[in-house]
């Protein structure tokens, strides 16, 4: 069973550069998308095979996340069921008969780090909120977390240090994720590779020069590591500042 999470950072820019096609190349059972920047009936995209699920952010032009899926969910439900943090598009949760997925867009702490404080309210109740699912059925939890969590995940450590998505709260609540009980599948099978990242500025030639980030991930239950197959990030996919993240499991 394969699983593709994308920001596209703008969903209608994105399919102006060759969405559809990358979608249909990879061939995903589950297709998850954050950052898709719309409102409903902003976007006619009808793809083969798949029902959709979406999440639109009050704001017009802003976050949102979607799914894909060409499986039936049990249920699903949009947000974390917290007023505060339920009114940007974040969260969407698809249920399935064994395990919850969760594709997430977790808020940036922004330029000097103005949302920093926000920020680690969202990661307490994020954090909350995985562990109640995971204590029913286990979950996989995929999408930009705005986290660099090592070193090794980034081109410029020492420059980055307090900048957002690499502050030392930003990592130790990323850490402290992990060691609730989930696993970072691309480190499950790779512990030690450097260079390889999801997310390049615009600027500076970021994207030519490889000076990137490692933001985007897919986290599994404990429970789950027996079903990981592989887990992979397509940085030959274009159309966005970020690129895709895959994972694959046994069904």
């Amino acid at each position: 069973m394969k699983f593709v999470s994308w920001n596209v950072n703008g969903l209608r820019a994105c399919c102006d550069k060759g969405f559809r096609e990358a979608f249909e190349k990879m061939d995903a059972d589950f297709f998850c998308l954050q950052e898709t920047k719309m409102q409903e009936g902003q976007l006619d995209l009808e793809l083969e095979g798949y029902r959709s699920f979406w999440n639109y952010a009050d704001k017009k032009g802003y976050s949102g996340t979607a799914v894909f899926t060409r499986h039936q969910p049990l249920n699903v439900t949009y947000g974390m069921g917290i007023d505060e943090h339920d009114h940007e598009g974040r969260v969407i949760t698809v249920e399935m008969p064994d395990f919850f997925l969760v594709t997430v867009y977790t808020p940036n702490s922004q330029d000097g780090l103005k949302r920093l404080d926000y920020r680690m309210k969202w990661e307490d109740d994020f954090r909350r909120y995985l562990l109640e699912l995971d204590g029913r059925k286990p979950v996989i939890v995929c999408g930009d977390l705005n986290v660099a969590h090592k070193e090794i995940d980034l081109k410029n450590p020492k420059s980055n240090r307090r900048n957002a998505g690499f502050t030392d709260e930003e990592r130790e609540k990323f850490s402290r994720l992990l060691e609730s009980g989930f696993t970072d599948t691309f480190r499950h099978f790779y512990p030690s590779v450097e260079g390889i990242y999801s997310w390049w500025s615009y600027r500076f030639k970021a994207r030519e020069k490889n000076a990137g980030w490692r933001i985007d991930y897919f986290l599994t239950s404990k429970s789950m590591e027996e079903r990981l197959v592989g887990a992979s990030i397509s940085t030959d996919v274009f159309g966005s500042d970020h690129c895709p993240v895959v994972l694959e499991i046994k069904d």
